[in-house]
């Protein structure tokens, strides 16, 4: 089948996992200082724009990849359920991660959910980049960058139990390289 409807599904997917995301940021209540009560939700300022830029660049590579992808096979759908499942399951481990950063207790245990999931969300992608390049070995290759990703992130999970700002930075890292165009345009197969 051509890939028009898995790809209209997904984006509509990735829009609303997004938007999703700001549910979690609140206005302060009257009383205490704004700026003060602002400036105490930084973990949860910081958790929206990785998550946000996150699910952004996997939505920017999700349309790079499908330019490579003629047609869709009912195997590549199901991959692509996956990393779906994954983008919008996103908002919750992100309103973990901003509510319990700085939180005495649990907030190594938030930091580590968001980069299991972040973790399961680079196996994802990198499950469906092998299936709709699998007849094409110089994209398989290249596919080796998103499992460079998934490490990271399976790194950064350790990392959450000695720092969980340390973490949230390591995260935060991870999205902006992934801004760069790292595919390879469709015409280089």
């Amino acid at each position: 089948m051509p890939t028009s409807r898995l790809e209209a599904f997904s984006d509509g997917v990735f829009a609303i996992a997004a938007t999703l995301l700001v549910l979690d940021l609140h206005v302060p209540d009257p009383g205490h200082s704004l700026a003060e009560g602002l400036l105490a939700q930084w973990p949860a300022y910081m958790a929206y724009v990785t998550s946000f830029l996150t699910i952004g660049i996997i939505w920017v590579n999700h349309h790079a990849l499908f330019q490579h992808v003629r047609q869709a096979d009912r195997t590549l759908l199901f991959v692509n359920l996956l990393l779906l499942m994954v983008v919008s399951v996103t908002p919750f481990p992100t309103a973990l991660l901003g509510r319990y950063a700085t939180a005495d207790q649990d907030s190594h245990l938030a930091a580590a959910i968001y980069g299991a999931v972040m973790f399961v969300m680079g196996i994802a992608f990198t499950l469906l980049w092998w299936r709709a390049t699998s007849q094409r070995k110089q994209a398989r290759r290249e596919g080796l960058l998103f499992s460079t990703g998934t490490a990271v992130y399976l790194i950064a999970i350790g990392v959450s139990f000695v720092s969980v700002p340390l973490a949230m930075l390591v995260y935060l890292l991870m999205a902006v390289f992934y801004v760069f165009p790292w595919l390879p345009r469709p015409s280089t197969y």
